[in-house]
This record gives structure tokens, C-alpha cells and sequence, in this order.
């Protein structure tokens, strides 16, 4: 009506600025309708299909920094003595080629940077890896990251098993994964605005959009995370931490300013706000010295810590000499050497069998990796469990030597493993109270080592009233001590403990105490767990993980166990990944694998990734996320290491541990539940959502 009537009033003398109102009124309806179904393309979340025109600046303003998933925190780079701080706009004034054509897009070339860094990135279709198909010819990414900082996206013809593996562990492909939002590559937005809170924003719009369209065209559109935002200047900042290059975000607790010492004395614990900044360089930083050399040496200045340039100097098996922290041959924190001490340990219990019937160790205390260096080479694996109270970093010097270790706590929560992997654990002078709070961390070790497994406890001063204690407390979960000896030439008192294989000896127990844990207590559950101070069952039917030992290495590595209901699964992946590896890793991807040594698997299945590398001269830590079906058990009865972790957080590891990161399906397939966590936190019913199983009606 309101149409009309200024259409009659157009004819009267007044009638022009009637036509004036009338044509901006349908103007703006017109602009209004366009605005609700028309897709904005410049949204934040629209996919592309190139990134050439992004150019990534790093600032080298320490201050003012956020914390969170901390980028490029894990691996270790090549570096240049004197650069280390250096950011890269600093390097521009010395260098024409830094930041220049070398910093273009991940799609264009690839980020160079003065380090000798590279990102490459191809197997892209509109900016979104193809997946969910039998055969993927050649769209299926696999990511690395070497020590030169390449990372690569590997073009691979294979199957997908990744749907084979569902169910195996209770678990759906869906639920596996988190969002990939947590942990791509961002930065600052320049501007006013909150960029975390632009992002969630605009997240959600273009959320909405996508299911408006696909309800136009009554197809049915799959939500996809955002990438970058092509109008943003984005810059990385240095984290401003009083850890500094050792960085640890999850571990590194910034609150107590009062308290020095402190910061890293307390349980995992991860800021609220995701750490978006970058883990600096040490001044001087060098490339490792690569394997089999840094057995015997490494770069002091990588690992340098004020606490570990005190322990140097009270400590006889490491040296400091020029520039490299020297590691001399037969020297140990145990007289006569650590081969002499891991001989006279098999000699007490000949059934030990280094390197054929026990195969995974878990030392814990990680003073003198000179003991996982030993067993080495009678191709044992020994995880180095540093503990966070350790202020002189050594597990980071393991893992600068190339030797397997992680970063824990022991004290009110499960360590990160399944219940009963490791065929022995030992503590050597680690000082720890097992026989305090009732036991409770004595119970942690019986959780996690194998059935028949050994427990290995040597120390040099032995206390009458804590030996009394650890006595009653081993005898009340019916740990049998197989031997108790005084070495002579390394005058460590060494007792040698055995876990039960059945549960006939918990049953003949006068004090029920500690109790059987309930039925329905998973020994495998451990992320963020508290400690049960109870006794797990041992496993009895056949069908259950635990009630054999495994094979003898390296059979062990190729033999899968009766208890497995998807044998031929395995089967299929090992030969899948044998295949790969053959032929793309080992030769088509450019990887300088001699300088490789530290392999961080950051979606690990059943290992058949790990198990193809087995014959090169690296180790794998074989991460299963804990969304994913739970697999881990699986890995470690093939003789290989693994950990659970939370993608969503950051890594219990130092900055710079790793050579090479692979990464098969995981960031592609995160996004799944950016929608999930759309769906359940919508008020209103959403037909997208009830087709995806996420909401109800």
C-alpha cells in the first residue's frame, strides 16, 4: 500500500521527492536481501585456493605477548651461531632475500627464512584436502617437519585405512579429532578489535551462511574450518616467558612472579588463552649435531641452562669443552660405567634378556641418560621420564643426544601411558617417595608395567626406615623382590621387583590393602586421571591384552597377538605404510634423513608408520590423540613408544625436541568438530545438525 500511494503522489507537483524516497527504499531492500543469502568472500572462514598473497611478518618485540599453542615450538631448526634471537624483519636489513620473494605464500614457493626453514605445501584442492575416499590419487596430505624446519605435504596414492580403524577402541571417526582452529598457524590482527573474538565471530556467521545455502539449494554442504584472512596483516611476536627459549606452556606457569623457583613445580596445568607467539632461539643457537655423533657430543648453547652449567661442574660423566657438552665413553652417574651396571642386572635376573624379552623401559628421574644410551645397543627403547621439578633440564640434553624422553610429574595424576606396556621400569637414584601417601605412586608404576614386568630400584645410601616401609608396601601388592645386591665396582644397592602374572597371589592376601579397583576402572584411562589407589586385575581370558608376554624383538614387531579382534587390519596398514615409506619418504620427498633422529608421529594408528622406519636409525613417539579410538596399547605390544595427548594443547615436550613431525590426517580432519561444538551450542533445532548425529529432535 505504501508502494502505491507514493506512486500516486509521484504525479502531483511534490511527486519527485516521493520517487527519490521511493527508489532508495528499494535500495535498500535490495542491498539487504543481497546482504542475508549472498556468501561474503571475503569472510575470515572462506576457503582458498591459494595463499600467495599472504605475507607473514615476524615481529621481534618481546613484549606484551599472548600465551597458547605455541608455533614451531618442537622442532629443531638449523641455525646459525649469533642468530638466534633474530627476528626476521631484523634479518631483512642484513639480507635482500629474507622476507622478500622467499616470504611469499605457503602455496608459492614456500617460507623461507633465514634459519634454512621451508614450508611447502601442495596436494591441495581449493584450498581443502580430498577425504573420505577409498583411494585418494593424489590428494591426501602428509605433513613433515625435518630439522631444517621443512614441513611438506606429501603427494600419496594410498588407501585410506583411517575408517578401518573405527570402533576399535569404542571410538568414531567424528569424535577423533579436535579442531583444527586450536591449532593452525595464526597471529595478530592488526586493529582494535579482540582477533580471538573476530575470529569466534565470524566463525559462527559464516557457520550460519553455509547452512542457510545449503537449505536454498537443499544440499547437503560440509562446514569447513576458516583459514586466513586475506585482508589481515598478520605478525608473530616472541614469548615474553621467564623460561625464554625453553618454553613450555602447559608446564611453564607464569603467575607466581613472586616465586621464581616455582614455575614449574605443579601438575600439567594449560592457560586459559591459547598461546599465540613464538619460542625464540637460544643466543648461539647451532645445528644438532647429528646422530650417531651426538651419542658422545652436542652443542652446548642448544640445551645451555644456568641450573645445568652448576650441575656440569659437580658431575664427572659430562664435560664441557669449547663449544659442545661431551659425553665421555664408559662414564656414568654409576661407577664403572652404565654398560657394566645394565650387565650386572641381567646377571642377577638372567631372564631380563636386554633386547629380547624386555624391549620398553621406562626410566624414571632421567639424571644420566648414559642408561637409555646403553640399552641402545642391545636394541632396547628407554623412555626418560624428566620430571618437572628437574631445574636443570636433562631430558632435554637426552633428547638433544637423539635418546627418547618426555616431561611428567608424578603426583596426584596418571602418567600419559595405557595400564600395563612397559616390560620394566627403572629408578635409579631418582629419590622418589614411594612408600609416602600411602603408596600412592608405587601404584602408579604397578598400573603401568606389564604383567611379570620388572622394577628396577638402585640406590647408593639406603635409609633403614624407608627401605622398612617400601618393604611392607611392595609385599602388600604381592611384588615378589627376585634379587638384592651390592654391586662392587658401582657400590649401588640394586633390588629387583616382579609384578604378578595372575591374580591367585591377591587372593591369598591376609589385609585386603590396597583393594582390587572396581570392575568398570579402565587402567587405561590416563589423560588428566587422578591416581587410584587400588589394584588393577590382572588380565586372565585370552581374548584380554596382558595375558601373554610378547615375542622376542624384533618378531615382536611384526607379530600380532591373538587378543587382537582386526589382525588383518594391522596387516594391511604395515604393509601400506612399508609401501610409502619405500617409495615416497625414503627417496621423492627431499628429506636428508641422515640428519634425522627424533620422529614425532602426531597421529599415530597401530604404529605401522613407526614399524616402517624400524630399520633406519631414528625413534618415533607415536602420539594417539585422545579423541581417536584408543590404539595406543596396540603400539606398545609391537615394541614401539607412544604417549596420549590433547591436540588442543600444547606438547609435554621442550621447544626444538624434534627432527621431523608427520602428521597423517589429522589437521585435515579436525575440523569435524568445529560443527560438532557448533550443533550443541545452538538453542534452536538445526537440520544440518540432526543429519549429522549431533543434535536431536
Amino acid at each position: 500500500m505504501a508502494t502505491v500511494r507514493f506512486g500516486r503522489q509521484g504525479k502531483r507537483p511534490y511527486g519527485f521527492c516521493a520517487k527519490v524516497t521511493l527508489a532508495v527504499f528499494l535500495g535498500l531492500c535490495f542491498i539487504v536481501t543481497w546482504s542475508v543469502f549472498s556468501s561474503p568472500s571475503s569472510s575470515v572462514s572462506s576457503q582458498r585456493s591459494s595463499f600467495s598473497d599472504i605475507s607473514i611478518t615476524v615481529s621481534g618485540d618481546p613484549k606484551g605477548m599472548d600465551s597458547g599453542v605455541v608455533i614451531g615450538s618442537v622442532f629443531r631448526p638449523k641455525g646459525t651461531p649469533g642468530e638466534g634471537n633474530k627476528s626476521i624483519e631484523e634479518k631483512k636489513k642484513g639480507d635482500p632475500d629474507v622476507g622478500g620473494e622467499d616470504m611469499k605464500g605457503i602455496g608459492d614457493g614456500g617460507l623461507q627464512t633465514k634459519e634454512g626453514g621451508r614450508i611447502d605445501s601442495v596436494a591441495h584442492e581449493n584450498g581443502r584436502e580430498k577425504v573420505n575416499e577409498d583411494v585418494v590419487d593424489p590428494k591426501k596430505e602428509v605433513k613433515h617437519l625435518k630439522r631444517g624446519g621443512l614441513v611438506a605435504q606429501n603427494v600419496t596414492e594410498v588407501k585410506d585405512l583411517d575408517k578401518e580403524t573405527e570402533g576399535e577402541g569404542g571410538g568414531e571417526e567424528g569424535e577423533e579429532e579436535d579442531d583444527d582452529q586450536d591449532i593452525e598457524i595464526d597471529g595478530d590482527v592488526e586493529g582494535d578489535a579482540d582477533p580471538n573474538a573476530l575470529a569466534d565471530e565470524e566463525r559462527t556467521e559464516k557457520m550460519q551462511d553455509e547452512i542457510v545455502s545449503s537449505k536454498r539449494t537443499g544440499k547437503k554442504k560440509k562446514i569447513v574450518g576458516p583459514l586466513f584472512d586475506s585482508r589481515a596483516h598478520y605478525t608473530w611476536k616472541l614469548c615474553s616467558v621467564r623460561s625464554k627459549h625453553n618454553y613450555i606452556p602447559c608446564i611453564d606457569v607464569e603467575g607466581n612472579i613472586g616465586r621464581p623457583q616455582s614455575y614449574r613445580h605443579r601438575e600439567r596445568s594449560c592457560p586459559k588463552t591459547p598461546p599465540m607467539c613464538l619460542v625464540s632461539l637460544p643466543e648461539g643457537y647451532g645445528t644438532p649435531v647429528p646422530w650417531p655423533d651426538s651419542k658422545s657430543k652436542i652443542l652446548y648453547r642448544n640445551v645451555a641452562h644456568p641450573k645445568l652449567a652448576a650441575f656440569i661442574k659437580t658431575q664427572s660423566w659430562l664435560n664441557l669443552s669449547g663449544d659442545h657438552l661431551i659425553f665421555p665413553q664408559n662414564q656414568s652417574e654409576f661407577k664403572g660405567g652404565a654398560l657394566h651396571y645394565i650387565d650386572s642386572i641381567e646377571e642377577m635376573v638372567p631372564d631380563i634378556e636386554w633386547g629380547k624379552n624386555i624391549r620398553l623401559v621406562l626410566d624414571i628421574g632421567c639424571t644420566d641418560s648414559g642408561f637409555g644410551a646403553a640399552l641402545l645397543d642391545k636394541e632396547v627403547l628407554t623412555l626418560s621420564l624428566g620430571l618437572k621439578d628437574d631445574q636443570a633440564d636433562l631430558a632435554q640434553v637426552a633428547l638433544e643426544r637423539g635418546f627418547p624422553a618426555v616431561i611428567g610429574n608424578l603426583a596426584t595424576r596418571r602418567l600419559p601411558f595405557p595400564g600395563g606396556v612397559f616390560d620394566a621400569i627403572h629408578c635409579g637414584e631418582c629419590k622418589m617417595p614411594w612408600h609416602s601417601n600411602g603408596g600412592k605412586l608405587l601404584l602408579e608404576m604397578n598400573r603401568i608395567l606389564r604383567p611379570g614386568g620388572y622394577f628396577i630400584l638402585s640406590t647408593k645410601h639406603e635409609n633403614i626406615e624407608a627401605e622398612e616401609a617400601m618393604s611392607t608396601l611392595t609385599a602388600s601388592i604381592c611384588w615378589n623382590i627376585l634379587a638384592h645386591r651390592t654391586d662392587e665396582i658401582s657400590e649401588a644397592g640394586v633390588k629387583i621387583y616382579q609384578k604378578p602374572a595372575s591374580n591367585d597371589i591377591y587372593e591369598l592376601r591376609r589385609k585386603k590393602n590396597p583393594a582390587l579397583c572396581k570392575e568398570d576402572e579402565n587402567p587405561d584411562a590416563a589423560w588428566y586421571a587422578p591416581i587410584k589407589t587400588c589394584l588393577h586385575k590382572i588380565p586372565a581370558a585370552i581374548e584380554e591384552r596382558g595375558t601373554e608376554w610378547p615375542e622376542e624383538w624384533p618378531r615382536r614387531l611384526e607379530t600380532f597377538p591373538d587378543w587382537l579382534s582386526n589382525r588383518e587390519n594391522l596387516v594391511a596398514e604395515a604393509e601400506h605404510w612399508k609401501s610409502i615409506v619405500n617409495k615416497s619418504y625414503l627417496n621423492g620427498m627431499g628429506v636428508d634423513w641422515s640428519s634425522v633422529r627424533n620422529v614425532l608421529d602426531m597421529k599415530a594408528i597401530h604404529g605401522g608408520f613407526a614399524a616402517a622406519l624400524a630399520p633406519l636409525k631414528v625413534w618415533v613417539m607415536n602420539v594417539v590423540p585422545v579423541h581417536a579410538p584408543d590404539t595406543l596399547p596396540i603400539i606398545y605390544e609391537r615394541g614401539l613408544l607412544g604417549i596420549y595427548h590433547d591436540w588442543c594443547e600444547s606438547f609435554s615436550s621442550y621447544p626444538r625436541s624434534y627432527d621431523l613431525l608427520h602428521a597423517d590426517h589429522l589437521f585435515s580432519r579436525l575440523k569435524n568438530r568445529v560443527f560438532r561444538s557448533y550443533c550443541w551450542s545452538q538453542a534452536w533445532i538445526d537440520e544440518d545438525c540432526i543429519a549429522s548425529g549431533w543434535q536431536s529432535t
